[in-house]
C-alpha cells in the first residue's frame, strides 16, 4: 500500500513521502489564495472550497483564516458554518454533517503518534476520524481530538478538550468534555 492508502486507513504512515509532501503543498497554495481572497470575492472562496476538499454539500461558509493539512479527507454537509481560524488537521477522515456551526478557532486533530516513546521516536504518524454529527454547535476554541464522534443536536462548550465521544442531544464542556445537561431532542433543556 502507498504511505497515503495507509494514513487514510488509520495506520502508521510516512508523513514525509513524496506523494503526502505534495498534497500538503497543494493544500496551502489553495488555502493562501482562500484566505487571501477578498472579502466580496465569495464566489472564488466556493470554488476553492470545491478543489480543496473532499466534498461539500450547499450553503457553506467558512470564514477565513482556516487551516488544514490536506483538505481532500474534509466532507461537509449542508449549511455548514465556520468562524475565523479553524483548523482541521485531517490525516484521517473528517465527516461533518448538515446544519453544524462551529464558533472562533475550533480545532479538529485526526492526527496523532505512536504513545510509545521508542516507535514515536522512529517517525510514523497516523490518524483516526472525527465525526461531527448533524445539528451540532461546536464552541469557539474547543479541540475535538483523535477519533471522536459529536452527536446529533449537541453543543460542545467554548474552550472544551473533547477527548471521548459526545452522545446525541447533550451540552459538554472542560476539560476533558464532561456532559453538563441533557437536552430533548429538539436541543431544548430537560
Amino acid at each position: 500500500m502507498t504511505e497515503k492508502e495507509n494514513m487514510i486507513a488509520g495506520r502508521l504512515y510516512d508523513a514525509s513521502d513524496p506523494e503526502l509532501v505534495a498534497a500538503r503543498l497543494a493544500c496551502r497554495k489553495l488555502l493562501h489564495a482562500f484566505n487571501h481572497a477578498a472579502p466580496e470575492e465569495a464566489e472564488l472562496r466556493q470554488d476553492i472550497l470545491g478543489q480543496l476538499l473532499g466534498g461539500m454539500g450547499e450553503r457553506i461558509e467558512i470564514t477565513p483564516p482556516f487551516y488544514c493539512d490536506y483538505g481532500f479527507n474534509i466532507t461537509l454537509g449542508n449549511n455548514v458554518y465556520m468562524n475565523f481560524n479553524c483548523i482541521i488537521l485531517d490525516p484521517a477522515p473528517v465527516l461533518i454533517e448538515d446544519n453544524v456551526m462551529f464558533g472562533p478557532s475550533v480545532s479538529l486533530y485526526t492526527a496523532t503518534h505512536p504513545v510509545e516513546v521508542v516507535e514515536r521516536l522512529k517517525g510514523p504518524e497516523l490518524g483516526t476520524p472525527i465525526t461531527i454529527r448533524e445539528n451540532a454547535w461546536i464552541g469557539g476554541g474547543a479541540i475535538l481530538c483523535p477519533g471522536v464522534t459529536v452527536g446529533r443536536n449537541a453543543v460542545v462548550a467554548a474552550g472544551a478538550v473533547v477527548t471521548k465521544d459526545v452522545p446525541d442531544n447533550v451540552v459538554v464542556g472542560g476539560n476533558p468534555a464532561r456532559i453538563i445537561k441533557h437536552l430533548d431532542g429538539d436541543g431544548e433543556k430537560k
